[in-house]
């Protein structure tokens, strides 16, 4: 279990996250909602130790940092580096041995430089790379944002799984269908702030409020 407790961060005079507090289980997919600049990120680097913050992260299954698997949303590669080194980089900087071409899950072509792969392909070969160091935490930042239909199918069933083996996922999307289709919980961050926190069978009450007062009458002023 990880516990976030009075977390926060600002740059300068400017506070990104005021307060947070937060549980993440075992066995549970919990997702952040929230607009750009909500402070989403900053989160999820707080939490894998990629931040500096004011409160505590707490974990109880040793040193976090060790068992999170990070997925940014842009997901950066170093320059001549092909997709079958790099997943062999991040599975022996874990001390995994694992066969790389058998689990090239979403048939990439990794002889080829990542630096090179398309947006989707780039965010596919990161993620498989997370899968192969076996971690204990999944923080998917923007995980189905740029990748095909076909993939998206694969990583709903991918995040099932991780849930099955009694992983913590915390993901982030701004397709609300995905949280319905994978999330357990859902939290709704605005301006820094954790605005309310609800369990499957309520995040409708989340994307109402996501949608803001008067929006139908700025769209009806902009289009008529």
């Amino acid at each position: 279990m990880i516990q976030v407790q009075s977390l926060s961060k600002s740059y300068g005079k400017h506070a990104v996250l005021q307060n947070i507090n937060l549980t993440f289980k075992r066995g549970e997919v919990n997702g952040i909602a929230g607009e750009n600049g909500a402070g989403k990120t900053t989160l999820f680097k707080c939490i894998a130790a990629l931040e500096t913050y004011e409160g505590q992260v707490q974990y109880d299954g040793g040193v976090l940092k060790n068992v999170t698997g990070f997925l940014p949303a842009t997901p950066f590669f170093m320059s001549r580096l092909t997709g079958y080194e790099y997943l062999k980089l991040v599975s022996n900087a874990r001390g995994v041995d694992k066969n790389i071409n058998e689990s090239n899950l979403f048939d990439l072509p990794l002889q080829e430089y990542a630096e090179n792969y398309s947006t989707g392909m780039q965010k596919k070969l990161a993620l498989t790379g997370l899968l192969l160091q076996q971690n204990e935490l999944f923080i998917l930042d923007e995980p189905f944002n740029g990748v095909d239909i076909h993939s998206n199918i694969i990583i709903r069933e991918i995040i099932e799984r991780l849930k099955q083996l009694n992983k913590i996922v915390i993901m982030s999307s701004h397709i609300f269908s995905m949280f319905n289709e994978s999330c357990d919980y859902l939290h709704h961050l605005k301006g820094g702030v954790i605005k309310q926190s609800v369990s499957k069978g309520q995040f409708a009450k989340v994307e109402e409020e996501m949608k803001g007062e008067g929006i139908g009458n700025r769209i009806t002023q902009l289009l008529g």
